[in-house]
């Protein structure tokens, strides 16, 4: 949704493997932090649909069902009051309109609802730059279903892209260079 569209249907693997020399595999950035989250965070152990929705300069997500990643959910382009959600419920978004943290809530819960009312998860993760201030939001959101503060915090993107390397490449040896 957000790549240029020169991008599109490039076999980015291909093209950096070939590009630098070396098996290169990618990965959402919302995906990482979701495999981040369910295998070392808030996460860990939840059972279900568990939901990791990064908020940042868009709204990111990683759709977790029993500990396995569903890949590439782009549930921050839900359209939701005419608008696509991230325009209006993203970190940037709340900046952008300068939206006070109890305006800020009202466009997080239109937004969390609709999803909670499209998959019904077990649990919410809430991880970007944003979680930092979690305690300025999160307590104002009614749901059914639990939300919480990504305990990887922003760098839980990182670590799942990590893990993710460390996955496919304990299956394949790994030649010295």
């Amino acid at each position: 949704a957000n790549v240029d569209e020169s991008w599109i249907d490039t076999d980015v693997d291909a093209l950096f493997t070939k590009v630098l020399g070396r098996d290169v595999h990618v990965i959402n950035d919302a995906d990482a932090a979701g495999l981040a989250e369910v295998q070392y965070g808030a996460g860990k152990g939840v059972s279900g649909t568990v939901l990791v929705v990064t908020l940042g300069t868009g709204i990111g997500s990683a759709f977790i069902f029993d500990g396995k990643l569903v890949p590439n959910a782009e549930l921050g382009h839900l359209e939701i009051d005419g608008h696509d959600a991230e325009t209006q419920a993203s970190a940037v978004a709340r900046e952008r309109l300068g939206l006070s943290w109890d305006e800020y809530s009202v466009k997080l819960q239109r937004y969390f609802s609709h999803v909670e009312f499209l998959f019904s998860p077990e649990l919410f993760i809430v991880g970007g730059g944003i979680s930092k201030r979690s305690k300025d939001f999160l307590p104002n959101l009614s749901l059914r279903t639990p939300i919480i503060p990504a305990e990887l915090r922003n760098h839980a993107g990182i670590v799942g892209a990590a893990l993710q390397a460390a996955l496919h490449f304990k299956s394949e040896p790994v030649e010295a260079r």
